[in-house]
């Protein structure tokens, strides 16, 4: 993978919502010794809270609705492209990218998970973890494959889960621990490159 400016590497967040993950990659992002550059914050959702961050940090965003996917993918390539982008951070996207979109990029796709994968892929996460009274939870940051929540796990977190836990609670734990382990993910994927 190519350095991009001053040895960091080039990075586009993407976003759905809130926007907690892309504040803490922000903060990341603005110290000395961080490993990247976000460059570009794209979002399928032009009312994110997260796109507040981004301009309060004067960093470009890129709203792009997906009602078509084959064309918004397009547009997205030619954007991280012209970007020069070498990584893509996914935090709290609500989109699945396509295998042709992840193939096209050639580069590194990363997303953070709010279950200790392989359990509990998909949605509705602490709910289901909760109601099979699992005693640990956490995040996991994995590179994007063409099958959802299947790629190779880069990073996890135990969190552990108490008695008085509910899905509230719980999705508050894990969030804490995932705005620690995103950036240390990102560390340990760029120094195996």
């Amino acid at each position: 993978m190519e350095q991009s400016s001053g040895n960091k590497i080039n990075t586009a967040v993407f976003i759905s919502g809130r926007g907690s993950n892309l504040k803490s990659l922000i903060k990341y992002n603005n110290k000395k010794n961080s490993k990247i550059l976000i460059k570009l914050i794209i979002s399928n959702n032009s009312s994110a809270k997260g796109l507040i961050y981004a301009k309060k940090s004067k960093i470009k965003t890129y709203v792009t609705n997906f009602k078509n996917k084959n064309l918004s993918e397009k547009n997205l390539l030619k954007k991280l492209i012209n970007n020069k982008i070498n990584l893509i951070c996914l935090a709290g996207f609500m989109k699945i990218l396509t295998a042709d979109f992840i193939k096209k990029f050639k580069k590194p796709i990363l997303n953070i998970h709010p279950s200790l994968l392989p359990k509990y892929k998909g949605l509705n996460t602490h709910k289901r973890v909760i109601k099979n009274k699992e005693k640990f939870s956490g995040p996991t940051v994995h590179i994007v494959s063409s099958k959802l929540d299947s790629g190779k796990i880069i990073l996890q977190k135990k969190v552990k889960i108490l008695k008085y836990d509910n899905e509230k609670s719980l999705e508050k734990k894990v969030l804490k621990a995932e705005h620690k382990l995103y950036p240390k993910a990102i560390e340990k994927l760029l120094i195996s490159l």
